[in-house]
């Protein structure tokens, strides 16, 4: 159930569709995720490279969820996002209990860096990657050439692990500038990469995408789950028998969380929080 656990290919009643599917957003625990599929969120984030606008994305599953349902200011900036997508079959299923959205399918924020990326590719769209460690990088970006041979990568910055410093953030955004890129993908992890997108959109003109662990995953440093496990909603179990000292607590107390708040919700035991406008953030994760 973790921000980014899946890896899918879907190939099944979920996948690619001719009529894009967007019902717009809708409260989950206090957060606004859109109920969407990934072609309406290819189409969001294709239509903001072509026409240099800022846009805000990313895809969130439980933990994601989570981060913002118990931090007000984090839901502010959260709720602040142009497009929150369902990452994973839990966040998916309580779209559907709650509102009746009909989602067949979860948007997979790794899955999802492919098909965008396979169309900046067919269209000549460069692309800034911003976020892990240099290593990392390296694998990543020989990757993406090896699988979409034209696409073109403006540059690439690693993580510095630390709070900006004043003024850190514009240099950043004027290196993304002058590198002409038209998408940037932003892999600092929940909540790091939502808070420094947040926080970057008013200064580039064009869209961010907060794609959790798919710089690990396509640099070959992830093993996705099998597909079965993620039908199932097994996907944080996956990641948990890989890293159970480091993820544990994400997922043992933050989906018994979930489904706790999710039932109440659901039976109108309580309702979340209104959430005010998002607050300028002191702190920036770079």
């Amino acid at each position: 159930m973790g921000t980014d656990d899946q890896h899918l290919v879907v190939d099944g009643p979920g996948g690619l569709s001719a009529r894009p599917l967007d019902a717009g957003k809708r409260d989950l625990l206090g957060v606004l995720v859109d109920a969407l599929d990934y072609e309406a969120a290819i189409g969001k984030v294709l239509a903001a490279a072509r026409e240099r606008r800022p846009l805000a994305l990313t895809a969130l599953a439980v933990h994601g969820v989570m981060t913002g349902a118990n931090d007000p200011a984090h839901r502010g900036r959260l709720n602040a996002l142009d497009v929150v997508a369902p990452d994973g079959q839990p966040v998916r299923w309580g779209l559907n209990l709650l509102h009746g959205t009909g989602l067949r399918d979860w948007v997979s924020g790794p899955e999802l860096v492919l098909r965008v990326l396979d169309r900046m590719a067919e269209e000549d769209l460069p692309v800034y990657l911003y976020g892990s460690t240099p290593a990392t990088l390296d694998r990543l970006a020989e990757s993406l050439r090896r699988r979409f041979p034209t696409l073109r990568i403006a540059g690439a910055e690693p993580s510095k692990f630390r709070v900006a410093r004043p003024g850190e953030l514009a240099e950043i955004a004027a290196r993304i500038a002058a590198s002409d890129a038209r998408l940037v993908l932003v892999g600092l992890g929940c909540p790091r990469q939502e808070a420094f997108a947040f926080a970057m959109r008013p200064l580039l003109d064009v869209p961010l995408m907060a794609v959790g662990a798919a710089f690990d995953y396509h640099a070959g440093a992830l093993r996705p789950a099998p597909v079965w496990m993620q039908r199932s909603g097994l996907a944080w179990l996956w990641r948990l028998l890989l890293e159970p000292r480091r993820l544990w607590r994400r997922y043992l107390v933050y989906n018994s969380e979930f489904l706790l708040l999710l039932g109440g919700q659901k039976m109108r035991l309580w309702q979340p929080r209104p959430c005010g406008p998002a607050e300028e953030q002191t702190a920036i994760p770079v």
